[in-house]
C-alpha cells in the first residue's frame, strides 16, 4: 500500500479549510436549533415549492387585508366620533330651540340664536374633520376641506333672504339654496362629488365608507341651524314674532336632524363591527398559515442537537491533532 505524502503548507491549508466547514455547519445547526427551522429548505421541500409559495402567497395578501382594515377602522371611527361631536350639538341647540314661544323675551331668542351660531361652528369643524392626513367627508379629495368656513355661509345666505319679512318666504329660500343645484353647491361645498371607493378588508369582504359633507342629511343639520342664525340677524331686522316662528322651527327641524345622525351612525357602527370581525378571520387565518408553515419548515430538535454536538467533537478533534501537528519538529524527534 503506498502512502502519499502531504506537505506542510497543503497540510495546513487543508485543516484551516477543515476548520471553517466545520464552523459553518456549527453556526447553521445553532441556528436550526434556536429557531425551530431547518436551513435546507429546498432538502425539506424535495424541491417542490408549490405548497410553501401558496402559503407565503396567503400570508402576504393578509397582511394587505390587515394594513387596509386598519386604516379602515381608524377612518371609521374618527366619522363615528365626529358625527358624535354633530349629534351632541345638534340635540343641545334643539332642545333650547324648542322652549322658544311667542311670548319669549328678546334676550332669550338672542341666546338661543348665539347657541346657533356657536353651534355652527363645531358642524363645520366636524365636518371638515379628517384623520391621518386624509379629510373623512370630503369624497375622493381627500386632500381638500370640504367646506368653506362660516362667514362665507351666513354671508351668502343674508343675501338670499334679504328684505324678506315673511317666515314661508325665508324659509323656501334658504330651502332653495340648500337644494340640489342651489348656492350651497357653488359657495360652501368644495369636496369631490364622486364617494370613496370601497375598502377591500379581507377576501371578499369590503366596506363603503361613502359619507360626504354635501349629504343631504347633513344639509338639513346645516338649514336648520341657519334658519336659527339668520332670525335675530340685526341686519334682516325681522320682527320678534317672526323670530320666534323661525327659532321654533329651526328646533323642530334639529329634533328630525338628530334622529337622522342616529341612523347614519348606526350604519357607520355596522360598518365599523365588520371592519373588526374581517380583521379578527385574518388573524385567525393568519395564524393558521404561520403554523402550517413552521410545520413545513421544522427542524427536529433531537436530531439538530445530536448533529450538534458530532460537529463539536470533530472539531475539537482537529483542534488537537493540530496542537500536537504544531508541536512536531526534529528536536521533538530526536
Amino acid at each position: 500500500m503506498s502512502l502519499t505524502n502531504i506537505g506542510d503548507m497543503s497540510f495546513s491549508l487543508m485543516q484551516q479549510t477543515r476548520s471553517a466547514a466545520l464552523k459553518s455547519t456549527m453556526i447553521t445547526l445553532t441556528q436550526e436549533l434556536t429557531s425551530g427551522q431547518t436551513s435546507d429548505i429546498r432538502g425539506r421541500l424535495a424541491g417542490d415549492y408549490s405548497y410553501l409559495t401558496d402559503i407565503d402567497h396567503n400570508l402576504a395578501r393578509l397582511d394587505g387585508y390587515a394594513i387596509s382594515a386598519t386604516e379602515a377602522a381608524l377612518f371609521s371611527s374618527a366619522s363615528q366620533q365626529n358625527l358624535e361631536r354633530m349629534q351632541e350639538v345638534i340635540s343641545a341647540v334643539g332642545q333650547n330651540l324648542l322652549t322658544i314661544n311667542p311670548s319669549s323675551i328678546q334676550v332669550v331668542t338672542q341666546q338661543a340664536s348665539n347657541e346657533a351660531r356657536l353651534g355652527l361652528d363645531t358642524i363645520l369643524s366636524a365636518l371638515n374633520g379628517s384623520v391621518g392626513g386624509r379629510n373623512l367627508f370630503a369624497g375622493t379629495a381627500t386632500d381638500t376641506s370640504p367646506l368653506a368656513s362660516a362667514n362665507t355661509m351666513i354671508t351668502a345666505l343674508k343675501a338670499e333672504v334679504a328684505g324678506m319679512t315673511v317666515v314661508s318666504d325665508i324659509l323656501t329660500a334658504v330651502d332653495d339654496w340648500f337644494a340640489d343645484g342651489g348656492g350651497f353647491k357653488a359657495t360652501m361645498y368644495t369636496g369631490s362629488d364622486d364617494p370613496l371607493s370601497p375598502i377591500q378588508v379581507g377576501a371578499n369582504e369590503q366596506v363603503s365608507l361613502s359619507l360626504r359633507a354635501d349629504d343631504a342629511n347633513f344639509r338639513s343639520v346645516m338649514r336648520n341651524t341657519m334658519v336659527a342664525i339668520l332670525a335675530t340677524d340685526s341686519d334682516l331686522a325681522l320682527d320678534p314674532g317672526t323670530q320666534n316662528i323661525l327659532l321654533f322651527t329651526a328646533g323642530e327641524g334639529m329634533l328630525n336632524n338628530d334622529h337622522a345622525l342616529t341612523g347614519l351612525r348606526a350604519d357607520l357602527g355596522y360598518a365599523e363591527q365588520r371592519i373588526e370581525e374581517a380583521s379578527a378571520r385574518n388573524g385567525a387565518a393568519r395564524t393558521s398559515l404561520g403554523f402550517a408553515r413552521n410545520e413545513l419548515l421544522a427542524a427536529d430538535p433531537f436530531e439538530t442537537a445530536s448533529r450538534l454536538e458530532e460537529v463539536q467533537f470533530q472539531l475539537e478533534s482537529l483542534y488537537a491533532v493540530t496542537v500536537r501537528t504544531s508541536r512536531l519538529s526534529l528536536l521533538s524527534f530526536l
